[in-house]
Parts: structure tokens; C-alpha cells; sequence
């Protein structure tokens, strides 16, 4: 690389102008990386945290299973868990509601006689959006699981749903005309962009009714090694992993696939900016390619040679863009929903290096093909 260095060296210029454009590609890149896996994580990170190996949910006649739309009836329910190789079977439910901070001496209920006097008792706090979760305490005790509270009269919070209501373990909340006490505040769990909130699987039933739902649990979490499709069809449900159940859920799909595709454009335009800036760089080096080639330097040696370069300019230029993208995603966390992770900062980087290299290799081979008299202009 005796050639590269010196380039390196004596047109430093050159260099800086290419590596300032990939470091604000990479931080373009890094940056709409991290945001899409922070929208993401807060649309389904309850949806991954539940137990179970697989999600069980509605299969309709016509079209997909959606979270939206599914209820899993008594008959499904029981032939789950009538099935061989099922070990347990957890309802679980999910709704959508609204939440506020109970007044000052107001007193915990769940059912219909004190529903009127906790809606006279609460209210001054204001109503926020939350994800009503539904499920026992005994199915485990870790991710959404580790909310869930074992009295019918109190709630689990995540830490979004506690900052949102500026409420801790002890105090009330109101939801669906009910006061509850805040039994366990714990680590974030979001569904569509809502933190969770954990009720009892009788006072979610209850909630879910007066909220205008029939108090069927949304989905189940299956454990075991049945025979999976067999059951499915038998009980008209769809069974899918939890990764692969998030297709059920349509807000997650059309976020997702909208930022991965700016995602993927800009993979396209960092490899075609790339390949002309090393394009220019090679038409302007073609003398010092053909003295090479005349004096006798193998093709193999002047594409290592210029690769090299174009590698070295490479990563200074990605290290440059991932440093600032770390740094503004530390910052930005508690703005924005930013997920800081080796698939947000380090797998982006090599992608790039990649796509770089991909397009260095493309402006080198009508160069380093050329016959050396020729690229000498011996025919003028």
C-alpha cells in the first residue's frame, strides 16, 4: 500500500471531504436505525416480554390474525389446555384504555356497586392513554408476568405508565370508573406506543366489559411442544412464536416497513456516493496505475493496494458517524423513543463498510483492466 499511504498523506484534503460524506451517511443511517428500533421496542416490547413459547390468537374465516380483533372463546381455551404436550396455557388480555390519577381518599373497588362512588372520587389527575394487560400473577415473574398484581383491587405499572401518571407503588389509580392501588411499579413495557398497565384477569374481564368488550382474553401463551398446527386448526386459532406473531399487529408492520425501507435507500445511496467519490479518485490515479502495471505490479496487488485505501477511509469515517450517533442517541433517549444497541450502531457500520467496498471495487475495474501503454497515452 506504498501508493495508498502516500495519497493519504500528501492529498489530505481529498480524504476528509470523502470521509466527512460517509461519517453523515453512517449518522444518518445510525440515527434512523436507532429511532426505528425505539418506535419499535415501545410497539412491542409487552407483546415479547409475555410468557409462553407460543402466542395463541384467533384464526377468522377470512383474512390474518390480528390483536385487534382476536378473542379466544371458552371452547378454544379448553382445548388448548386439553391437548397433549401442553404444559400450561395462560389467558392473557388486552385492551386499550385510559387511566388518571385517583383523588385523595378515594377507596379501591372493582366491582359495579363501588364503580360510582371511585368515579366520583377520582379525578384530579388527567387521563392517559395505557394497555390494559390482563393475566395471573402465577405466570411467572418475569417481563409483563412481573407486573401482574394478585388481588383483583390492585394494578401493576410499567415505568412509562408510573411516569405518565406521576403515581408509585401505594398510590390510586382510576381506569374504567374503578380506583386501584398501585401494587408493583416495574421496567418499561409498551404496546402500540401505550405503557402497560397489569390488571387481574377478573378485573381486566370487568374493565375490558365497561370499556365495551365481551371480557374474552385476546390471546393465549402456550407452553409445551404440542403438535402446533394440528391444534390450530382444530381450535380455530393461529399459533406463531412471539417474533413472528408481531405480523398481527398492524400499526407494528406499516411503522417498521416504512423506516426500513428509508433504511434500505439510504444503504443504496451510501453505496452509489461511495462508488463515484472512489470512481473520481481512480480516473485521477490512473497514471500511477499504469507506471505500476509497466513496471510490472499484478492487477491483484493494485486492487488490494486501492481497497486498502478506500478501507482505511472507510472506517475512519464510519468510527466518526457511530461515535456522534451513540453520543446524540444518549441524549436523545429521554426524548425520543431511541434504542442504542449493536444492531442500531454497529451492524449499520458494517453494512456500509460493505456497500463502500462493493462500490470501490466497481470504480477499479476499468482502470486496473487498461493496458498500460494505453493509460500512458503512448497512442498520442
Amino acid at each position: 500500500m506504498f501508493v495508498a499511504w502516500r495519497d493519504l498523506r500528501f492529498a489530505r484534503g481529498r480524504f476528509v471531504l470523502i470521509g466527512s460524506v460517509v461519517a453523515l451517511i453512517t449518522l444518518l443511517v445510525g440515527f434512523l436505525a436507532g429511532l426505528t428500533g425505539g418506535l419499535a421496542a415501545q410497539n412491542v416490547s409487552a407483546v415479547l416480554a409475555l410468557p409462553g413459547d407460543r402466542l395463541v390468537l384467533q384464526q377468522p374465516s377470512d383474512g390474518q390474525p390480528s390483536f385487534s380483533e382476536s378473542r379466544i372463546g371458552r371452547e378454544a381455551l379448553v382445548g388448548w389446555r386439553a391437548s397433549a404436550g401442553v404444559d400450561e396455557v395462560v389467558p392473557v388480555g388486552i385492551v386499550q384504555g385510559r387511566a388518571a390519577r385517583a383523588a385523595a381518599g378515594a377507596t379501591s373497588g372493582s366491582g359495579a356497586g363501588s364503580a360510582g362512588s371511585a368515579a366520583g372520587s377520582a379525578g384530579d389527575g388527567t387521563a392517559v392513554g395505557v394497555a390494559l394487560f390482563g393475566l395471573p400473577a402465577s405466570a411467572g415473574r418475569d417481563g409483563v408476568a412481573a407486573l401482574a398484581p394478585r388481588s383483583v383491587d390492585e394494578v401493576g405499572l410499567s415505568a412509562g405508565a408510573a411516569h405518565d401518571l406521576g403515581v408509585r407503588a401505594g398510590d390510586r389509580v382510576t381506569i374504567a370508573g374503578t380506583t386501584f392501588r398501585v401494587a408493583i411499579v416495574g421496567g418499561d413495557a409498551w404496546y402500540s406506543h401505550t405503557p402497560v398497565v397489569a390488571m387481574t384477569p377478573d378485573a381486566w374481564s370487568a374493565a375490558d366489559r365497561r370499556l365495551g368488550g365481551d371480557g374474552d382474553p385476546t390471546l393465549l401463551a402456550v407452553s409445551g411442544h404440542p403438535d402446533w398446527a394440528a391444534v390450530s386448526a382444530r381450535t380455530h386459532t393461529s399459533a406463531a412464536t412471539p417474533l413472528a406473531s408481531l405480523t398481527a399487529l398492524e400499526t407494528f408492520k406499516s411503522e417498521v416497513g416504512s423506516l426500513g425501507l428509508m433504511i434500505a435507500m439510504l444503504f443504496g445511496v451510501s453505496a452509489l456516493v461511495v462508488g463515484a467519490f472512489f470512481t473520481v479518485w481512480t480516473m485521477q490515479r490512473s497514471g500511477d496505475v499504469a507506471v505500476l502495471k509497466a513496471l510490472g505490479a499484478s492487477t491483484r496487488s493494485l486492487v488490494r493496494d486501492a481497497l486498502g485505501q478506500a478501507l482505511v477511509v472507510l472506517v475512519v469515517g464510519i468510527g466518526v458517524g457511530t461515535a456522534v450517533v451513540v453520543g446524540l442517541g444518549t441524549l436523545a433517549g429521554g426524548a425520543l423513543p431511541f434504542l442504542l444497541s449493536p444492531l442500531t450502531t454497529l451492524v449499520p457500520g458494517v453494512v456500509m463498510a460493505l456497500l463502500g467496498l462493493a462500490g470501490a471495487a466497481v470504480a477499479l475495474r476499468t482502470v486496473t483492466a487498461a493496458d498500460p501503454l494505453t493509460a500512458l497515452g503512448s497512442n498520442r
